[in-house]
């Protein structure tokens, strides 16, 4: 109860003063994170949070089901083909890369980490998130074609690092039993993403050809139709829950298909989760705030060390290579590898390997490096938006009228 009244009074003190906060460097993220951590100097709120946390697992799991599902339904391949695929280099090269160095990096500085362990740490902190950057997706400073790229990459990103979190916690929880991977993995495929994805498709298509049938009919009212959306991510839960299948991969897949028969899905899953979301997103940092409080002393220099090599090496190695050989001026390549924060989508992650129970060896590892390397990135990013935007805004000044950069774009970003 104190959790949640403190949270109510902050959101509410919040919506007071956001405009001004606006023209700060304080970003909501760093705002939430830190009043967060406050809540450790009243000893009731983390007996309170440690008591509830089949709840706030549960949260995180309806929260990321609700993200995935309306990231998909929002982009289609215009997003991806107008940008001159600057985003599919991202999507593709960049994420798996972004995965392996990850990894590789997380061996070098935990020597207890098994490779499919590691895997799980890079899987989780792959993702990047818009809402860190949220000033710089929407700052017209910043050319349309890399805000874009951004946006897009930050609402596919974390779907796509899902198969491979689930993957490598299969693989790290058998080869720990003593079970071989192969068999592992051939039932992965099956369950997880093969059941996952027949049950995205069912209820995206049926959605989909449903809603688009009511609306051709107008037997739906505008209001009422973003209910029927909210449904469809929530019926893949159930779904999922029954059949053993990934609903992360059943989401993913019920918001590209739900298009087919009802283009208009990505506008009504936008409309009703940008209220929500927004709230859902301000209490996860809060809690991160607090449950970072109480671990702060667990943050070794190897730790340390591996959040920093995470939000520079590990991810503008890749991206740079990604980018690669479509001219884009050093700076832009700076830009956009330092500006991929790790947030919301990390946490939910995070949370959602925790509830595997796996108990693997470097499960603690694993969940530190998280929490750091996502604090890092709260404060770092929050804070280097706005300076960061004006020192490139100057560097893109210089650059010619047919630089790379200030190619036309057409079709709405992810986020």
């Amino acid at each position: 109860m104190l959790i949640a009244a403190a949270f109510t009074l902050l959101v509410f003190a919040y919506s007071l003063v956001s405009r001004q906060l606006e023209r700060t460097l304080i970003t909501a993220p760093i705002l939430f994170t830190a009043a967060g951590a406050l809540m450790l100097l009243f000893p009731d709120a983390s007996s309170e949070l440690f008591l509830d946390r089949k709840g706030l697992l549960l949260i995180a799991e309806v929260g990321l089901v609700m993200t995935l599902f309306t990231d998909a339904s929002h982009i289609g391949r215009r997003s991806l083909q107008d940008n001159h695929k600057l985003p599919v280099r991202l999507l593709s090269v960049g994420m798996l890369l972004t995965i392996f160095l990850g990894a590789a990096a997380a061996m070098l500085c935990f020597a207890g980490l098994s490779w499919w362990e590691a895997g799980i740490l890079a899987a989780i902190l792959a993702p990047t998130d818009a809402g860190l950057g949220q000033v710089i997706v929407n700052s017209p400073r910043v050319p349309a074609r890399i805000r874009q790229a951004l946006n897009v990459e930050a609402g596919l990103n974390d779907g796509l690092a899902v198969p491979f979190l689930m993957l490598f916690i299969a693989l790290a929880a058998a080869i720990d039993d003593g079970v071989g991977a192969r068999g592992v993995l051939a039932r992965f495929l099956l369950e997880q993403i093969g059941y996952g994805s027949v049950i995205g498709l069912a209820i995206g298509l049926g959605g989909g050809l449903l809603m688009g049938l009511a609306q051709r009919r107008q037997w739906m009212s505008a209001e009422l139709g973003q209910l029927a959306v909210v449904a469809m991510p929530l019926l893949c839960i159930l779904a999922a829950e029954e059949s053993g299948a990934s609903m992360f991969i059943a989401a993913f897949v019920a918001g590209l298909a739900a298009q087919v028969g009802f283009p208009k899905v990505g506008r009504h899953s936008v409309e009703f989760t940008e209220g929500w979301g927004q709230l859902f997103n301000f209490f996860v940092f809060f809690l991160f705030g607090l449950l970072c409080a109480g671990n702060w002393h667990a943050f070794t220099p190897a730790i340390l060390l591996y959040a920093v090599l995470s939000l520079t090496v590990v991810r503008m190695l890749p991206v740079a290579l990604a980018v690669a050989g479509i001219g884009l001026s050093r700076a832009t390549v700076l830009f956009i590898g330092w500006f991929g924060p790790r947030g919301l989508a990390s946490i939910v992650l995070g949370l959602v390997y925790l509830e595997q129970q796996t108990k693997l060896p470097g499960e603690e590892t694993i969940r530190l490096a998280v929490m750091a390397t996502v604090l890092l990135s709260v404060v770092a990013h929050g804070l280097s938006a706005k300076p960061g935007i004006a020192r490139y805004a100057r560097s893109c000044e210089a650059l010619p009228a047919d630089a790379p950069e200030n190619a036309a774009v057409d079709g709405p970003a992810a986020k």
